[in-house]
């Protein structure tokens, strides 16, 4: 359960520490005054999209921290997240800034809001004000029953394995309502495939063959270059290599006058044996230049073969494998005949499993919606709403969806002998107000979580169907820890405990502040709300009387 929970400069709260206990409690204040900040700053640091006008204004940045009691999946969730912290204990801290930027932390850990948000809903559960609005809606239905009967993760699961059915039906409509064209298309792929791979092309032989090629078609010229050489270094009169050996010569006499000489010498024998490695290697290559037409004449035929594979497929020589791969991925999408019959077949086990699912699921809610039916119906009769009934309703698909076999309509009958008809349509406001907190009442008895917030819920009651709705939040705090914001009195005085929101004008800064009453005060803050500003001693004797009165009815509903 939440325990703890502290607020720095977020919206009209300076500075705000609550101590948190079990069971019922209230809070109350006059319009206006911030009663919703507390919900607020909980739903913030239980990751909540925040704004930097959530920041009190001149301050730099708004924190909210929160001490929750750690069950075991609580334990176990974090522990799997790298999020522990001291046993039994759950920090979660949360950081505005008024520049905007926003940090969450749990456990003094960073965290992202979505780990914070998963975490959030297995702590604390929020049933707004404007619940009920949401029940009008067919996806909210869907999830309450799915919800109450516990059956979200196989709702879940039916959509994924409809998804997967209908991705199969849709690839075989393809396939089949395109059947000519696919078939063209198949045809000139495979015609493409097989010219491309018939030209056996890879990127190392074409740069080898390019190569060869650039050889064999000037072997002429490289001849005469090599003629060249041989001639200049060691052929010609003046050839290189006779002179260098002359200046050798003379060199190795000059050096028994100046030792000097001795590294310029050294220098001119080494090259004379470079060049003459120089020779060598230009007469090993004159040798086995090779000049075979025929040769040349194949690697023409090869270049240009490819070079025209080339241009007819708009790519470079390069890129012809990769054009290869992309028609024979295609053609593997495109399939064959036997690739219609393999896809009906899967398609047809998909539709199975579907279906067996589907079944399965609509057995769970019918049973499921029965007894939330009857659950509240009998909840309305509470709440001024006697001979009303409630059901929920399952309309068959003609083919299902991938939230099963049928969809999920509230119904209501207001009146005795009246049909029921869809929510939207019958229920007033305040008959859909009364309504949705049956439903609430009924499906929190199953919540997962240990802490209950309602924010004004019972707005658009009063009287006798708000002290019942009082000691039906009473009946709740029984079992899990149950926090209402509400303006009644009669809801208030059924409370466990009572805290007071005021606003005040400090130093020309208006400020929130929650403040935990007593009994006598108690009673003084009920008196307001049930007398105004203006509070006598009969409005304080009838506050006092609703107190002890809730006290002993507190076992009944």
């Amino acid at each position: 359960m939440l325990k703890f929970l502290s607020i720095r400069d977020f919206v009209i709260v300076a500075t705000l520490e609550l101590d948190f206990t079990a069971g019922f409690t209230a809070l109350t204040g006059e319009t206006g005054a911030g009663k919703s900040i507390l919900i607020d700053a909980l739903s913030l640091a239980l990751g909540e999209r925040g704004d930097a006008s959530m920041v009190r204004a001149g301050c730099e940045r708004a924190e909210i921290c929160a001490e929750f009691d750690a069950s075991v999946a609580v334990q176990s969730w974090l522990a799997a997240q790298d999020l522990a912290g001291d046993d039994g204990v759950c920090l979660l801290r949360r950081v505005l800034e008024a520049g905007g930027r926003s940090r969450g932390f749990i456990n003094g850990r960073p965290a992202t809001l979505q780990q914070m948000r998963e975490l959030g809903e297995m702590l604390l559960a929020i049933h707004g004000q404007h619940a009920h609005q949401a029940l009008l809606r067919a996806d909210a239905q869907r999830e309450l029953l799915d919800s109450y009967a516990g059956i979200l993760a196989q709702a879940s699961e039916l959509a994924a394995h409809y998804q997967g059915w209908q991705a199969l039906r849709s690839k075989r409509l393809l396939l089949t309502e395109n059947a000519a064209a696919v078939a063209a298309e198949r045809e000139l792929l495979q015609f493409q495939c097989e010219e491309l791979a018939g030209l056996n092309f890879n990127l190392a032989d074409w740069q080898s063959e390019q190569a060869d090629y650039a050889r064999l078609s000037h072997s002429a010229s490289l001849l005469e270059t090599a003629e060249f050489g041989i001639d200049m270094l060691s052929e010609a009169d003046n050839a290189c290599l006779t002179q260098l050996s002359s200046l050798t010569t003379r060199m190795r006499d000059a050096l028994q006058h100046d030792a000097n000489l001795s590294d310029t010498l050294k220098m001119l024998e080494s090259a004379q044996a470079e060049l003459q490695e120089s020779v060598y290697a230009l007469r090993h290559y004159q040798q086995h230049l090779d000049s075979d037409p025929q040769a040349l004449q194949a690697l023409e035929t090869r270049i240009q073969n490819v070079m025209d594979a080339a241009r007819k497929y708009r790519a470079t020589p390069e890129n012809l494998v990769e054009v290869l791969q992309r028609n024979r991925q295609r053609l593997d999408e495109l399939g064959g005949d036997a690739d219609v019959a393999e896809l009906e077949k899967q398609e047809h086990a998909a539709q199975k499993i579907y279906q067996q699912a589907a079944q399965k699921l609509s057995l769970a809610r019918q049973k499921s919606a029965t007894k939330l039916s009857a659950e509240i119906t009998a909840a309305m009769q509470t709440l001024a709403m006697q001979g009303g009934a409630f059901s929920v309703a399952l309309q068959p698909l003609k083919e299902g969806s991938a939230h099963g076999l049928e969809s999920i309509d509230l119904q209501v009958a207001a009146n005795p002998g009246v049909p029921a008809r869809s929510l939207a349509k019958v229920a007033s406001g305040g008959e859909l107000s009364r309504i949705s907190l049956a439903i609430q009442v009924a499906t929190s008895k199953l919540a997962s979580v240990p802490t209950l917030i309602f924010d004004e819920v019972d707005s658009g009651i009063g009287g006798r169907v708000a002290e019942i709705v009082g000691q039906l939040l009473r009946q709740l705090g029984t079992h899990y820890q149950v926090l209402c914001v509400t303006h009644l009195p009669q809801v208030a005085a059924c409370a466990n405990q009572q805290w007071q929101v005021s606003k005040a004008v400090e130093q020309g800064v208006t400020l929130s502040h929650i403040a935990v009453l007593d009994e006598s005060l108690r009673v003084e803050e009920i008196a307001r709300m049930l007398g105004g500003t203006t509070l006598t001693d009969t409005t304080r004797k009838h506050a006092s009387e609703m107190l002890a009165q809730s006290a002993k009815s507190a076992h009944r509903v």
